[in-house]
Order: C-alpha cells, then structure tokens, then sequence
C-alpha cells in the first residue's frame, strides 16, 4: 500500500511544500479542484521533484473537454518523465451548472465519453492514427499535424475516474485505468459496496485487477501535541458535515443506517448554519468514517481499514500538520 499527500496549491509554497513532501517519504503527490485549478502546482512538483508520483484528485471534468484534458495531461507526462496520472471527477450537479456553468446531463454516461474520448485521443497521437471518436456526447474527428504533439515517450498517462456511487464505480471500472474513492467512506463501505462493483466492471472489461489501481483517501485525524489532535479533532468534523450534507455522498451513510443525518446537515446548510454541522455528527459516525489514532498508528490503522482492497492511500487532513507529524505517518510503528 502506497502512501500519498496532498501538495496544496498556494504556488509560492509549492516547490518547498513537494520537495519536503518526497524527502519525508511519500509516494506520490495528488492536488484538488477546490479555491485554486489542480494542475499549476502540479507543473511546478514535476520540475523540482524526481520519485513521487503526481495526479489531480481531482480534475472537474465536467469544468472541461476532452481534448483539453489529453493535451494538459500529454504535457504533464512529458514534464514528469511518467510521473503524471490524469484524475477526473463528476463533481455534482449544482457546482457544475451554477459554479462552472455548463452541462449537466446523464452524467454516468458523460463520464465514460469523457474517458473514452481522452484515450481515443491519446491513441491517436501515439500511433499515428487517425482520431474518429463519436458519442452521444463528445465528438472528436480532427486532428491535423500542427496539433499533433505524437507519441508521448512515456506512454500516454494514465486515467483514474472518481467514483462513489455504484453505477459510476462499475463504470469506472470499467473504462478507467484507476479509481479514486471519495474520502467521505468508510472500511465497510469500501468493502461491502465499492469492492463489489469494481469487480462487475473488470469482468465487463474483461481486465484483471492487477491492471487497476484503486485509490481511497480517507480523512485522517491525528497529531503530535494535545493542540494538534484538538484543532484536527474540530476539522475532521467539519469535513464531515460538509460531506455529509451533500444529496449525492448519502449513500456512504445508508449504508450504516445513517441517512437521515444528511438530511440534517443539508436543512443545516440551507440555513446558512455552517457553523453548526459538525457538531450534530455522532461519536458513532466519526469513528467509522475518521482515521484517528497516534502518527505512528496510521499507517496500521490504514491497513487494518483496506487490507488489500486498495493500492494507494491519500491523508485527506483538512488541518496544518508539522512535517514532525507526517514523517511519524510514513515511517510507522
């Protein structure tokens, strides 16, 4: 199992941020779509780092086009000499029409265009051929030389689709390179519900799991110091309300029973009562949604969560964390 962390995007930070990032140990280094765009920082870790693998988690794909997103991640393969990994999510319904103003429709469906679209492109850049891709959706015949980059010498980048329902799992699963899980999950759910269609739609692919990475990035809360564990103990629960008060992530708490705490949260939302959320969360959620436990217990505690159900593992810690911390993380107990 694989350890990743986050590389935040405030750019002036990013170079000193990656390079202590790969010198503390961690395998790779994923950014978000959140204030900022998630591939400038990027740029910047692919120049001043040589080990970590690098991939947004994620790109709002929806925000974009196809063609965009195989020319962005061409270049950023190129630059990472086959460090780069394309990480592309729906985000939801509201963002994408009133944030980004664009399409939202049949989004299961637009999703596995987008990904088909992105390798038809890719394929036609490395072997030469010509680009006749055509879906409901996306349509993308033309490509002449002038736009051409041609074979990537480190092989096209590969693409992992975040998922968290079942019918964009299974698709996932089916057209992507890898999976990326949402962090608001639990060991039981991974298990009883993602596992399950993954395997659906490796067998519809006809694909071996070997040949699919499965990356989950859990919230984590932990700390060296009481004030470190207090102040992460505070942020762990406000992701968790923020998360749980979106109509889309319910489906991670009916799975233990708990949908009706969504509805809560939302009501709260619509409010404008964010202050309030974390703190109607029950003990019970936060035990099974959180990794808590010492720095040197996570690594452990991760294990005992995902087993071999996962290849990588992102720290999803919505909190500072001193680099003390974070070494403690990767080296263990």
């Amino acid at each position: 199992m694989e350890l990743d962390h986050y590389l935040r995007s405030d750019l002036p930070n990013v170079i000193g941020t990656a390079t202590d990032l790969e010198a503390i140990g961690f395998d790779g280094l994923y950014t978000a779509e959140g204030p900022h765009e998630p591939f400038f920082p990027l740029t910047l870790a692919a120049e001043h780092t040589t080990k970590p693998k690098l991939f947004s988690n994620i790109a709002v794909a929806f925000a974009r086009n196809p063609m965009d997103l195989a020319q962005t991640a061409d270049t950023l393969q190129r630059l990472a000499t086959g460090r780069f990994v394309l990480g592309v999510g729906s985000q939801i319904r509201p963002h994408i029409e009133n944030r980004f103003s664009m399409t939202w429709d049949r989004p299961v469906l637009r999703m596995r265009e987008m990904v088909g679209a992105i390798k038809a492109i890719q394929d036609s850049w490395a072997n030469q051929t010509r680009l006749n891709y055509r879906g409901e959706i996306y349509r993308h015949t033309l490509m002449t030389p002038f736009f051409d980059p041609g074979p990537n010498p480190y092989g096209a980048p590969p693409v992992w689709v975040a998922a968290l329902g079942p019918r964009m799992t299974k698709m996932a699963s089916e057209v992507g390179d890898g999976l990326l899980i949402h962090p608001f999950h639990s060991g039981l759910f991974v298990n009883d519900h993602v596992m399950p269609m993954v395997a659906a739609g490796l067998a519809e692919s006809q694909r071996d799991r070997s040949v699919f990475t499965i990356s989950a990035t859990p919230i984590v809360c932990t700390g060296s110091t009481d004030e470190e564990r207090a102040a992460a103990a505070i942020a762990v629960r406000g992701m968790l309300g923020f998360y749980g008060s979106t109509p889309a992530y319910r489906v991670t708490l009916d799975a233990h029973g708990w949908g009706d705490l969504q509805s809560d949260l939302h009501a709260l939302t619509k409010a404008g009562r964010w202050s309030e959320i974390g703190s109607i969360i029950p003990d019970e959620v936060v035990d099974a949604l959180v990794v808590t436990g010492e720095p040197h217990e996570i690594r452990d505690l991760l294990w005992d969560r995902y087993g071999t159900n996962v290849d990588r593992v992102g720290l999803s810690m919505p909190y500072d964390v001193s680099a003390a911390t974070l070494a403690a993380i990767v080296a263990g107990s």
